[in-house]
């Protein structure tokens, strides 16, 4: 007898296959939702760090940021849990935006009064970011007005009761974002008047925004009078690192140097790429755990199959296969079910990826498929060797004579 050819094989195998449909579709299921979850949850993990990275790509070029806490350490990377981080460190308050103001390679300084509220208006209400700030807001930001204006400095000298909302909130509150100037929303129980709607962005909470002066927030929305963050927009970038310098300088006059950090852009994109580089790899780790349950599921299986066709295996023996053959044979099959679990769960993958790209900018990573598909189809091998092994070792005549 000629050794088979991996046609034969192949064949062989679908037809094994055929006969036990519900028994291949179960067992290539955790390979399937093995490779789906390293596919998908990989794609979730870019998608959010596209997410971030466009966040502080669209606030403009030159760019320093001052955060409360030590949230840097100062290797670049994140100090050990943001601590204090975002939760704790400096309050920063007028004051401080004020003293910061006087930097003179700074273009414009802005402070940031943040909070998630509802907007009112017409019976309506909507989910908003609220955000107090100053005129120079609109150049970090980068955005301009589809309808009406943006305030001006002389509203937050005023603390005038106007906002200027993001497109997506307009059209929710109105109907039309047109209809939104020159009526009132309120929002915090704080009455204003709408006179500008921003141009479309297409991102979630810059069209869902409510930019107001943010002097107007002191009181019922800010009683504090604090800020969150303060942005400084430098004029050029051979000046950054002198602003970072004089605004350390400035600010741990009134603080401790832990309690608040000075850094620019380029340094938190660098950081978030290395903060996802290793979440990655722990997404990876997490969906890995599904492929090596799949495996196991496919090894007990193949050896519930060898026993199965102990007679078959003794009948081809005696006409002339090898144990070559044999272990061929059996490690085909498990390496086919793999195979055909990771195509499954590579196309479910895509079709959930492209469903939520609607909504969040996951996106399929080439190296995670090539990760999931590698990975699966070694543990058909791997978990395919045992059973074959067993199969071709077993005696031809035993084999015949087994029941």
């Amino acid at each position: 007898m000629k050794p088979d050819t991996l046609s034969d094989i192949f064949t062989t195998a679908i037809a094994s296959f055929k006969r036990n449909k519900i028994r291949t579709v179960l067992t290539s299921l955790g390979i399937t939702i093995g490779v789906m979850s390293v596919v998908l949850l990989i794609g979730l993990g870019v998608g959010l760090k596209n997410y971030l990275s466009d966040q502080f790509e669209s606030l403009g070029s030159n760019l320093v940021i001052v955060f409360p806490g030590n949230v840097f350490s100062d290797e670049g990377g994140l100090g050990g849990g943001f601590g204090p981080g975002f939760a704790g460190g400096a309050t920063f308050d007028e004051k401080d935006y004020l003293n910061l103001k006087k930097i003179p390679q700074a273009d414009y300084v802005v402070p940031q009064f943040f909070r998630s509220l509802p907007v009112t208006a017409n019976g309506e209400s909507q989910l908003g970011y609220v955000e107090g700030v100053t005129a120079d807001a609109f150049k970090i930001l980068n955005l301009s007005q589809a309808y009406g204006q943006a305030f001006e400095a002389t509203d937050v000298n005023r603390k005038t009761k106007v906002a200027v909302l993001g497109f997506a909130i307009a059209e929710k509150l109105f109907s039309s974002p047109e209809k939104a100037v020159g009526k009132t929303i309120i929002t915090g129980n704080q009455r204003l008047k709408v006179i500008g709607v921003n141009a479309k962005k297409g991102d979630r909470e810059m069209d869902n925004i409510v930019l107001l002066p943010y002097t107007t927030t002191f009181g019922r929305l800010n009683p504090n009078k604090t800020f969150f963050t303060i942005f400084f927009g430098v004029n050029d970038e051979a000046n950054i690192a002198s602003v970072i310098n004089q605004a350390e300088k400035i600010l741990a006059k009134r603080y401790d140097e832990d309690s608040f950090s000075v850094t620019e852009q380029t340094e938190i994109l660098s950081t978030v790429n290395q903060v996802f580089g290793i979440v990655n790899a722990i997404l990876v780790a997490i969906g890995s755990i599904s492929l090596l349950v799949g495996g196991i599921g496919i090894m007990n299986i193949m050896y519930a199959t060898v026993t199965e066709r102990t007679k078959e295996v003794g009948i081809r023996r005696a006409i002339g296969a090898t144990r070559q053959d044999i272990l061929s044979q059996f490690l085909s099959e498990s390496v086919v079910l793999s195979v055909l679990g990771g195509l499954i769960g590579l196309a479910l993958a895509s079709l959930i990826i492209l469903v939520i790209r609607q909504f969040f900018p996951a996106a399929i990573n080439l190296l995670s498929v090539v990760i999931a598909f590698s990975v699966s189809t070694a543990i058909g091998v791997f978990f395919g060797v045992f059973p074959a092994k067993r199969a071709a070792n077993l005696p031809p005549i035993e084999a015949i004579r087994y029941e």
